[in-house]
């Protein structure tokens, strides 16, 4: 009997020393489930945090099959991983805001019937247009805050992109804009101030909404899209008079200061604010990033519904309709011409599909509200500020429908 007793404490002594070591190791060797024995089975996702002994996160076995006799007290007990509900709420709010972006196009059209509707709900915005240009400008600036300064020096290193899209803007919109302009004169028998305001429609530089509209479906080709709308703008003050005096016979003199000082405020400034802000101060550019699709959502809805506003009354013309329907023919006409002759020229690039759409807005998306301050400006009749309000919605509303119809397309 003395001799069973030693005998049965070294085997335990033996046993506890085994269990022992083996919770040591247990932290860093995985062990496998004996589930075919005991019937328990202790999964482990590939996906949980592992856990080691003295945790003090502690979880139920989950049992499979019946309870048997006997458990096998070799087995370690396993842990439970931090809940992802705890991480989800928190990223919740801010992925909701990163996807305002994607109810641009209805804001767009609700703030279009809203103007039409009460135009008082967006003539506070501005009388003037004196808010415009910052509101732009703000756009601008969440456009250099998402960009790099590598992307601006690629976007230089393609001569050729930028020279096509300049053609679409000063060769292609304009020969368009006196080809409907003429059609708007003999076939519907329009006033000829009606044509000329069509005519100068087409004769302005890109629009800043088609930066916007290019970041929204191919954000890497924003910077491609800024450095041709400046181009255009800043080239405006001397080739929109001479295609005003060819297509129009009318001298337009432009305050060149004012045109220079215009694209600084708007373009260049608000990117170099947002690429600084990115490069030196990344933890706030981290913060603020992700309210800028809503708030960008806003101001977007404002640049659109306030020019219509302001310009109620030209639109609800007796000639409206029929201008209306030539300004959509004229803005869909560029869209479309300015995507398939692109395909054309670059069908051996790499980024082709990219580089078609966002040349289908530049060439599409004028800066309408030039060719308003010109008319306003340097005609008499004020039939001639007609098509340029139409124009300020239509081609909104048609580049912000491409941006929806194409950014669904991506994701399929």
């Amino acid at each position: 009997m003395i001799l069973r007793s030693s005998v049965a404490q070294l085997h335990h002594h033996h046993h506890h020393h085994q269990q022992q070591r083996y919770n040591q190791l247990s932290c860093a060797v995985p062990r496998k489930s004996s589930s075919e024995n005991s019937r328990i089975a202790f999964p482990i996702s590939p996906h949980t945090l592992s856990l080691c002994w003295g945790s003090r996160l502690i979880v139920h076995r989950r049992v499979s099959g019946e309870f048997p006799d006997k458990i096998d007290q070799d087995e370690p007990p396993t842990y439970a991983p931090i809940s992802p509900q705890i991480l989800e709420h928190n990223t919740r709010f801010v992925d909701v805001l990163k996807k305002a972006n994607s109810i641009l196009p209805q804001v767009v059209l609700a703030s279009t019937i809203l103007a039409l509707v009460f135009p008082p709900s967006f003539t506070w915005f501005t009388s003037s247009f004196r808010y415009y240009a910052p509101a732009l400008g703000f756009l601008m600036f969440a456009v250099g805050l998402n960009s790099s300064e590598k992307d601006f020096i690629e976007a230089f290193n393609r001569p050729t992109a930028i020279f096509a899209g300049y053609i679409g803007q000063f060769v292609l919109k304009p020969f368009l804009g006196y080809l409907f302009g003429t059609m708007a004169m003999t076939i519907f028998g329009l006033p000829t101030s009606l044509g000329v305001g069509i005519m100068l429609t087409s004769c302005v530089s890109g629009a800043q909404l088609s930066n916007y509209a290019t970041f929204l479906t191919d954000p890497m080709m924003a910077p491609l899209s800024i450095v041709m709308t400046s181009l255009s703008t800043a080239t405006a003050v001397f080739v929109t008079p001479l295609l005003s005096l060819l297509l129009i016979g009318k001298r337009l003199p432009v305050d060149v200061k004012g045109m220079v000082s215009n694209i600084l405020q708007i373009v260049v400034s608000p990117v170099a604010a947002g690429l600084l802000l990115n490069r030196f101060l990344p933890k706030i550019s981290s913060a603020i990033r992700p309210f800028l699709p809503p708030l960008s959502v806003l101001v977007t809805s404002l640049c659109v519904g306030a020019p219509l506003a302001i310009n109620i009354n030209s639109v609800l013309s007796p000639f409206g309709i029929s201008v209306l329907l030539v300004v959509i023919a004229l803005h869909f006409s560029a869209f479309v011409l300015g995507y398939t002759f692109t395909g054309i020229a670059f069908h051996n690039s790499p980024d082709v599909k990219p580089l078609q759409r966002t040349l289908s807005y530049e060439t599409g998306m004028q800066s309408s509200l030039l060719a308003l301050a010109l008319a306003n400006k340097f005609f008499q009749d004020p039939l001639v500020g007609v098509p340029p309000a139409i124009s300020v919605v239509i081609m909104s509303l048609m580049g912000f429908s491409l941006v929806m119809i194409w950014g669904k397309k991506k994701k399929v």
